[in-house]
């Protein structure tokens, strides 16, 4: 099979990668909306969720998709119009909504192609009925996503992401692999062919979960945020992973034009065009040696 992939580019890519609950959203997904309507009470739910994990040598996700399907027996028919309709209704951080277009054009004004990832545990096709998805804000959603029956009701997970194998998603999007399939991710790419080094990779999560990847773009020299929701102002997470060397920023989740995070994010374009100078010449003084 021959699979798209991306090439490099002109001018520097910068590749924004988000998790999406708690980072573009203030609550868990699946507790706005799904859950409630399966009567069942959010915290049992995943107390619920998390126990059969335990008691099965589980993964955590796999076990919250499987109850997701038993508990829509009987109460709902769980395809992924419904799980969009779902989407559709989640909340997101002020801001959001405005944020991909005005980064965008920021980065276009100063030489850098920005491009919005999401790596998540959540699920794609919720994440896929959110309206910024639907607007083209995300050039590829990962996120955990059903296997669809002939009659196109979930049965079974297709793709299960947790917080280990979420750092897969980074070197598909430095090499431009971006298919989750292509076995051309562990090619050797030459320094000169890789479309958006890891220095030009900036990871946006919460939490733990998103350790693995924070940890890999701050050792090749990228750029981790931690962010907080601006309402409860609750930064333990984030100032532990800062302690841990975990992340190198710490900023509200508020996307509003302005705020801590829209000036850092166009500090770090601009950071990105001046050391992209100084790259290529070095890579063209390499060439004519």
């Amino acid at each position: 099979m021959e699979y798209i992939r991306k090439q490099k580019e002109s001018l520097p890519v910068l590749a924004i990668c988000y998790d999406f609950d708690k980072t573009l959203s203030p609550d868990d997904m699946q507790a706005q909306g799904y859950i409630q309507s399966v009567g069942y009470d959010v915290k049992r739910f995943w107390e619920e969720s998390n126990a059969m994990a335990l008691a099965n040598d589980m993964d955590g996700n796999l076990a919250y998709m499987l109850k997701m399907v038993r508990e829509a027996e009987g109460n709902l028919v769980l395809n992924r119009k419904e799980l969009e309709r779902y989407g559709s209704h989640v909340q997101l951080f002020p801001g959001v909504e405005g944020w991909f277009d005005r980064i965008n054009r920021y980065g276009k004004a100063h030489g850098v192609i920005v491009e919005h990832y999401i790596i998540s545990s959540g699920l794609k096709e919720m994440i896929e009925g959110t309206e910024i998805a639907k607007n083209g804000a995300f050039e590829k959603v990962y996120a955990s996503s059903f296997y669809f029956n002939e009659r196109g009701v979930a049965v079974w997970p297709a793709q299960v992401i947790n917080y280990t194998n979420k750092t897969q998603f980074l070197f598909r999007i430095e090499k431009g692999t971006l298919d989750i399939n292509d076995p051309g991710v562990n090619e050797y790419f030459p320094p000169e062919k890789i479309r958006v080094p890891f220095r030009n990779i900036v990871y946006i999560g919460d939490s733990d979960t998103d350790i693995p990847c924070m940890k890999l773009v701050n050792s090749y020299g990228g750029h981790s945020i931690g962010v907080y929701d601006p309402d409860t102002g609750n930064k333990e997470k984030v100032n532990k992973m800062l302690r841990d060397n975990r992340i190198r920023y710490i900023v509200p989740a508020d996307y509003f034009e302005g705020t801590g995070l829209d000036r850092l994010l166009k500090a770090i374009i601009d950071k990105t065009a001046a050391f992209e100078v100084l790259e290529n010449k070095h890579l063209e003084d390499l060439r004519d040696v």
